[in-house]
């Protein structure tokens, strides 16, 4: 059998013994529905009727009850949230302390967000705190979702606290301006931001790229440089209990709270 879809107007099927190899890649796995209560959506009877409504994708194509997945290759999303399936996963949130680095190692024989959190499995910080800066930083090893998470064409939402030098009066108002606008640094003009001035000289600033100390440039670009900057929110998640140095597992519903977040922009807190 031949498709018409392509220049010259037909393209073989794939050889047979790739459709074989596919069929049996698919029995051989695990049934979706499965998979999908194990990461924690429910019995298996609620995750049926996931697939059901049409809910579910596999590579993009919308899932059928029977389904079978590989959980090593499939990309499995929900409400187009991708999920991670992958057995082992962990997600850590820390609350970093100052002078504390996120690399895994550093070769200056400065402490690392990896010493706050279990050795095993390995983990890696999704995204960047510069050492002078405080706040939460997410740790895991899902791979898929830290890739969606720092890329930023997903939009995903930090928000800061900046304390920044000034006099008694605050930020002017036409900094404050040319921060929701945009400013532009050595690398480009930043996208528009949420800034808001709650008390003189106390910025909260919401962005959604991940440039180096992209914040703190940003302040000293329009006149006001930063003293202290914590990150306090990463899309839907904020913690106000966790001290410096503190850590905890993310629970299932803020892990599928921050897949959700990957494609909406802007999210409420959880």
């Amino acid at each position: 059998m031949v498709s018409s879809s392509s220049p010259g107007g037909a393209v073989p099927e794939p050889p047979l013994w790739e459709q074989l190899a596919d069929k049996a890649r698919l029995a051989e796995g695990e049934r979706l529905q499965k998979v999908l209560a194990r990461v924690g959506f429910g019995s298996r009877r609620v995750c049926e009727d996931l697939i059901a409504d049409g809910r579910v994708t596999v590579n993009g194509d919308v899932a059928v009850l029977g389904r079978r997945v590989d959980v090593h290759a499939d990309e499995i999303c929900v409400d187009d949230a991708p999920v991670g399936v992958l057995p082992g996963l962990v997600y850590y949130l820390l609350n970093k302390p100052e002078g504390v680095v996120t690399t895994a190692i550093d070769t200056h024989g400065r402490e690392t967000v990896l010493e706050f959190v279990p050795d095993q499995p390995r983990v890696f910080s999704v995204g960047r705190l510069d050492i002078d800066t405080t706040g939460l930083l997410i740790l895991t090893n899902d791979g898929q979702l830290t890739q969606h998470l720092t890329h930023p064409s997903h939009g995903v939402e930090k928000e800061y606290i900046a304390e920044v030098e000034c006099g008694p009066n605050g930020v002017s108002q036409g900094a404050l301006r040319q921060l929701r606008d945009g400013v532009e640094l050595d690398d480009g003009w930043t996208a528009p931001a949420e800034v808001g001035q709650p008390e003189p000289g106390v910025l909260r600033i919401v962005i959604h790229e991940g440039r180096n100390r992209q914040v703190r440039r940003m302040c000293e670009e329009v006149g006001y440089p930063v003293i202290q900057l914590v990150r306090t929110r990463i899309g839907p998640l904020r913690d106000t209990r966790l001290r410096p140095g503190q850590w905890r597992e993310l629970t299932l519903e803020e892990v599928r709270a921050l897949s959700e977040a990957v494609d909406q922009g802007p999210t409420d807190t959880i």
